[in-house]
């Protein structure tokens, strides 16, 4: 990757930190990005970061996009206050940076040159890298939804999920724990791992080696898939740092499009979502397999 271009991480604001509009784009949740990680050392002249809020996720963001800038080039990172922008000055600071600071629209815009030296870079990119986690020998990574703990609401559905037949596919994978369950019932033929995050289809690659299984990084809700038999999800309800219950719904919406006549869908929410409705418009019937510690499980027949 030449010197001399310009790079951005997550979507663009261009009222809080402009960008070219030919910026190389990093994001892990912008299908066909760039990998970060993969970006040379000294690659770019400036970088704008929209900032992670996970902690141990941001500053590997912070770290990487330092690397690859040339020195003395610029980096914008921008955060809303209170999903890790308070914290941002400090975090540049502690990787040797010299930093401007801004307030604007309940955000913090910071504004360095890569220093000479960045102090901790190894340690920030290894903190934030793909590990193993020890219990199940899975791979992860930081910034991964639920990365470092089996999410309730996936424990929920693996609690009652069928044995499953014909071709399927995991709406939402993740790391793969769903379809590690899925596949292991013999008479699966093939199951469609489809998700946005990039990091997750990388540590799921490593996850699940069954030839049956075929890994897709894209949107859920444009998948193209068609006549499946079976479709598992336990599908996102944030975005933006928000609660936006339209995710869900879209994947109903998309789920019901993508199974054959008498295929089902077996999908996990929180209680409080409002997707009876949605189901019930999608689908020609709709039962509520179980229900408890903030969750419920629905199968639904096209």
């Amino acid at each position: 990757m030449s010197a001399n271009r310009t790079a951005l991480y997550g979507q663009p604001d261009h009222d809080l930190a402009p960008s070219a509009p030919d910026a190389v784009q990093l994001s892990p949740l912008v299908v066909g990005s760039a990998n970060l990680a993969d970006v040379g050392d000294a690659a770019f002249d400036a970088v704008t970061v929209r900032a992670p809020a996970g902690a141990v996720e941001r500053r590997y963001v912070l770290a990487q996009a330092l690397r690859t800038l040339v020195p003395g080039g610029r980096l914008t990172v921008f955060a809303p206050k209170d999903r890790g922008g308070l914290r941002l000055k400090k975090e540049l600071q502690a990787l040797g940076c010299e930093v401007g600071e801004s307030a604007r629209r309940h955000h913090r815009i910071c504004v360095s040159l890569r220093p000479d030296v960045i102090v901790g870079l190894q340690e920030a990119i290894d903190a934030g890298a793909p590990r193993q986690i020890a219990e199940n020998g899975l791979w992860t990574q930081p910034g991964v939804f639920s990365w470092d703990r089996l999410d309730a609401g996936t424990n929920a559905l693996l609690q009652v999920l069928p044995p499953f037949s014909g071709v399927g596919a995991d709406f939402g994978s993740g790391i793969g724990l769903l379809a590690l369950n899925v596949l292991a019932s013999p008479k699966v033929i093939k199951l469609s791992l489809v998700e946005l995050d990039r990091r997750a289809i990388e540590v799921s690659g490593r996850n699940i080696t069954d030839p049956r299984a075929e890994i897709v990084w894209a949107d859920a809700r444009q998948s193209g898939l068609k006549d499946l038999d079976f479709i598992v999800s336990n599908p996102p309800f944030h975005e933006g740092g928000g609660e936006d219950k339209s995710l869900g719904q879209a994947f109903i919406r998309a789920a019901a499009a993508a199974l054959r006549k008498g295929g089902a869908l077996w999908i996990v929410a929180n209680r409080h979502l409002p997707y009876e409705a949605i189901l019930a418009e999608n689908f020609a019937k709709v039962r509520l397999v179980a229900e408890g510690g903030g969750y419920k499980v629905f199968e639904a027949k096209t």
